[in-house]
């Protein structure tokens, strides 16, 4: 596999000379550490101080990854302003519960109890002075709630100036789709080295259109080609019943779809599939397959023969651009690696909006 994966440089080479002030970090739902390979990847000055996440499986990773970092697990709703000052932090990096705001959900918004720990922070922000950088990361979708609202204006009250965005990893030559909303804050009398604006945006300061860097790297640089992959073909069953709504894969593709925490239990919606098979032969195939009896034992033949697979938690956590370095207790199963990442952040998306803090 090609690990010099081809994706952009966005800020120029005199970027490490912008830098002013040391971050000290506190990392809020933390999940796997997504927020902390991307600040470790900024290669800005400062430190995690301290991560905060309640699910013990996402704590497991997280701990198997940065067994350095104090982790606490607890409910954040119950954190104290005291608690927060005591950690000596500046920044916040930070990615609440989605589930309130997505389009498949309820779109309970504030009245969804998922809502309650991250409306609590806010509440404490107004006695947080220490608080000089915040980088906060939700579903698309976020952007048209009341809770948006709601932490836009207490950011304002509480002196700071920011910046919404809706970006997805493949404006930065990664081939997944994963739009996502972000909102940069830093404390008057800082300011962004870019000019803000009360609209959104959605391409990165400093991005460099014209660089041939921003065309997608195909998939082929992430698969995984140590691993006995007989297991990750899809079974009899999708192929006989859920085939026509597979988003395909092949070595040269340049994108993918983006994957949940449901990927690899139920099928549409949830991320694409893969094979080797040559594109065009395999298109043709599945053609055919629509126009033929999902029972029959030609079908299933024709079906199987498209080796059609699963991608694998690690090819997955590569489209999510977590580093090599990234991996996984041995104990953990397929599905829970899954769900684990379906709930994380593009690491390359953010690491280059957390050198807009700088």
């Amino acid at each position: 596999m090609n690990r010099n994966i081809p994706v952009c440089s966005l800020l120029d080479n005199n970027f490490a000379s912008w830098t002013t002030c040391t971050m000290n970090i506190l990392e809020l739902y933390s999940g796997i550490g997504g927020m902390h390979m991307a600040f470790t990847e900024s290669k800005l000055p400062g430190k995690i101080k301290a991560a905060i996440e309640i699910n013990p499986t996402a704590n497991t990773i997280y701990s198997h990854n940065f067994p350095e970092t104090k982790l606490i697990n607890c409910n954040i709703g119950g954190l104290t302003t005291k608690t927060i000052k005591n950690l000596d932090v500046n920044t916040i990096l930070m990615s609440p519960p989605c589930q309130p705001f997505t389009r498949n959900g309820k779109q309970c918004d504030i009245k969804d109890p998922r809502t309650d720990s991250f409306q609590h922070l806010l509440n404490l922000l107004p006695d947080l002075n220490n608080i000089e950088n915040v980088l906060m990361e939700n579903v698309k979708g976020f952007e048209s709630s009341q809770m948006r609202n709601i932490f836009i204006k207490t950011l304002k009250n509480c002196g700071f100036v920011c910046q919404e965005f809706i970006l997805s990893p493949s404006q930065i030559g990664v081939p997944n789709s994963r739009h996502r909303y972000y909102c940069l804050a830093k404390k008057l009398p800082a300011k962004f080295k870019f000019e803000t604006s009360d609209q959104m945006m959605e391409t990165i300061p400093f991005l460099d259109v014209t660089s041939e860097s921003l065309n997608c790297f195909e998939i082929q640089d992430i698969l995984d080609n140590e691993l006995d992959l007989t297991s990750y073909l899809l079974p009899e069953r999708v192929l006989k019943r859920r085939l026509r709504v597979l988003d395909v894969c092949y070595r040269n593709s340049k994108r993918s779809c983006c994957f949940t925490k449901s990927y690899g239990r139920f099928i549409e919606g949830t991320g694409s599939v893969f094979t080797e098979n040559q594109q065009e032969q395999t298109q043709k195939d599945l053609k055919r397959l629509k126009e033929m009896n999902s029972d029959s034992e030609d079908y299933i033949e024709l079906a199987q023969s498209l080796h059609l697979r699963f991608f694998t938690p690690k090819e997955v956590s590569r489209l999510m651009s977590f580093p090599e370095t990234f991996s996984f207790p041995s104990n953990l199963s397929n599905r829970q690696k899954y769900m684990v990442l379906g709930n994380s952040i593009n690491v390359k998306v953010v690491t280059e909006l957390i050198k807009l803090l700088s």
